[in-house]
C-alpha cells in the first residue's frame, strides 16, 4: 500500500478512504493525446491517477494497486482477490469508503457480485472513464473525484458506480454506450442520485442487502473465493436462424470431456428477442439441456425494459429481470449453493 496522500489527526470517527486500482480506460495510456480508442487499457497506476485530484477535505486517501486488466478480460483471477480486499478493508474499523477504479466493459459485472456477496454496510464505489489518462480532456480525474466524495458521504453504503455525475446501484447500472463520456444507465429505476459541485444529492435509498439469510451469502463468497473452479455458466443469444446448433455443441463438447469434472457447464443464460422471446428451435434445444440437467434461465437482448414473465406453468424456460451478464453472474451464484 502507498504512504497516506493526506493525512490529519487520528479521530474517533472512521477516517480512512481506500482508493483500489484495477486497471481499465480510466488507467489508459495512448501514444497520441487525441486518440480515445486506440490506447492501452491499464498502464498508468491508481495512485498517479489520484496526483492533483481534489481529495474530501479532512480524510486520509491511501491508494492500492490490485491489479491492472483491461476490464474486457476481467474474470475470476481478479474478482477473487478483489473481493478478498474489499471483505478485508471493510472490517477494518478506521476504513469509512472504498473507491475501485475499475474500466467501464464490466463494471457492471463486478459492481453485481460485490453488492450481493458483500452487501457492505459502508460505501463501495466503482468508477471509470470512457477517455484514457493521457488524453487532452480525460474524463477520469472528475469521475475519480465524484467518487471520493460519495464514499465520504454520512450514511452512505452499499455499492453503487460514479460516472459522469450520477450515481447509479450495482444491481441496476448498465453500459449503455461505447463511446459518450455518459456511458451507463440504471435503465426504468433511474440513478440513485447526482453529484454536483462535490456535493452528494440522492433521490433513492443507499443499496441494501437482498439476501435473507446473510449465512448463504457468507457460505456463496467463502466457495468463490476458494481454489474449486466457479460454476460454468454461458450466454446465448436468440436470433432470427437460431437453430439451436449452438447449444447441442454446448452439450455435445460437455458430455465428450466428462460432466464429472469441476468445470463442466451447469446453466445457460439466454438473452431472448423482445420480451425474453425464442426462436422455436432455440427453445427445443434449451429444453434439451435443461433434461441434461442444466440450469437454463431467459433475459433479453433488449438494452432497456425487463423480462415479464408468464405464469411458471406455461413457461418452461424461466425468466430473470436482470439483462444477460448480471444475469449470468445471477445464475452463478445460485449454482453456488
Amino acid at each position: 500500500m502507498n504512504p497516506d496522500i493526506e493525512q490529519r489527526p487520528d479521530q474517533a470517527r472512521p477516517d480512512r478512504l481506500l482508493v483500489l486500482g484495477t486497471g481499465g480506460t480510466i488507467a489508459g495510456r495512448a501514444e497520441q493525446r487525441g486518440d480515445h480508442v486506440g490506447y492501452r487499457a491499464g498502464e498508468v497506476a491508481v495512485a498517479d491517477l489520484l496526483a492533483g485530484i481534489a481529495l474530501p477535505a479532512g480524510w486520509r486517501v491511501q491508494a492500492e494497486q490490485l491489479a491492472q486488466v483491461d476490464s474486457k478480460d476481467m474474470g475470476p483471477g481478479v474478482w477473487r482477490p478483489l473481493l478478498a480486499r474489499v471483505r478485508e478493508l471493510l472490517e477494518q474499523a478506521d476504513v469509512a469508503g472504498i473507491v475501485i477504479t475499475h474500466g467501464t466493459d464490466t463494471l457492471e459485472e463486478t459492481a453485481y457480485l460485490l453488492q450481493r456477496l458483500l452487501a457492505p454496510a459502508k460505501p463501495v464505489v466503482l468508477t471509470c472513464a470512457m477517455r484514457p489518462a493521457t488524453a487532452l480532456a480525460p474524463d477520469g480525474p472528475q469521475n475519480l473525484a465524484d467518487a471520493l466524495v460519495v464514499a465520504a458521504e454520512p450514511g452512505a453504503l452499499g455499492v453503487v458506480a460514479v460516472c459522469a455525475g450520477r450515481i447509479h446501484a450495482a444491481l441496476e447500472v448498465r453500459k449503455v454506450h461505447h463511446y459518450r463520456l455518459d456511458a451507463f444507465d440504471s435503465g426504468d429505476a433511474g440513478p440513485l442520485g447526482l453529484v454536483e459541485q462535490g456535493t452528494c444529492t440522492r433521490f433513492k435509498p443507499w443499496p441494501a442487502a437482498d439476501e435473507p439469510e446473510p449465512g448463504r451469502r457468507l457460505a456463496r463468497l467463502e466457495r468463490l473465493l476458494g481454489q474449486q473452479p466457479w460454476p460454468r455458466v454461458e450466454c446465448l443469444f436468440s436470433h432470427g436462424g437460431a437453430d439451436g446448433w449452438l447449444v447441442r455443441a454446448l452439450l455435445a463438447q460437455d458430455a465428450a470431456q466428462g460432466r464429472q469434472r469441476a468445470d463442466r457447464l451447469q446453466g445457460l443464460v439466454v438473452a431472448g428477442t423482445g420480451n425474453g422471446t425464442l426462436h422455436q428451435d432455440l427453445q427445443a434445444a434449451l429444453l434439451e439441456a435443461q433434461a441434461a440437467g442444466l440450469r437454463v434461465w431467459r433475459s433479453t437482448r433488449c438494452a432497456s425494459g425487463r423480462v415479464l414473465s408468464v405464469a411458471a406453468s406455461t413457461d418452461p424456460i424461466p425468466a430473470v429481470a436482470l439483462p444477460p451478464a448480471q444475469a449470468r453472474l445471477a445464475l452463478l451464484l445460485e449454482l453456488c449453493a
